[in-house]
């Protein structure tokens, strides 16, 4: 019977889509940088976005100065902002972490753009960027890359 029932969760563990097992968080001096993530493109040469929470833990003030990545030709912080009526992405200079605050950079607000695509960014995979802050330094994180139409990191539940 023990048999049987490890088999058969074997069996449907192996039918589970290539999805992340679990959240990845990283953590640089005062910041908790909470499950990156991206979307799915169908090829190179076009754009995507960059996704995560930075929570600062600490007493003064950080802010996030750039992102770099060899995975596109450009990389820029981006926000969306109404022009009359019409949602436009605009860069934005650095993104403030005030101290005890949880900035989240999401699908349709501040987030990281990728322009210029050098590689296709496929689902279960892993886009690597390097986050510049102005007090806390450079951390390397991998964006674990979800569904091309994901509203949010599959993180949830895990």
């Amino acid at each position: 019977m023990l048999r049987r029932t490890l088999a058969a969760a074997l069996g449907a563990a192996l039918l589970l889509p290539n999805t992340p097992v679990r959240a990845h968080d990283y953590t640089l001096g005062d910041l908790r940088i909470g499950h990156p993530w991206t979307r799915a493109t169908a090829g190179t040469g076009g754009s995507g976005g960059g996704f995560l929470t930075i929570r600062n833990t600490g007493t003064l003030p950080d802010r996030l100065l750039r992102a770099e990545s060899p995975a596109a030709g450009v990389v820029e912080l981006h926000t969306h902002i109404n022009d009359q009526g019409v949602m436009r992405m605009r860069p934005v200079p650095d993104i403030p972490i005030p101290p005890g605050a949880e900035v989240t950079l999401a699908p349709g607000g501040l987030h990281v753009m990728f322009i210029n695509t050098r590689q296709r960014f496929d689902r279960g995979g892993r886009v690597p960027v390097t986050l510049v802050f102005e007090r806390a330094g450079r951390i390397e994180v991998e964006l674990a890359v979800e569904a091309a139409g994901a509203r949010a990191g599959g993180h949830h539940g895990h």
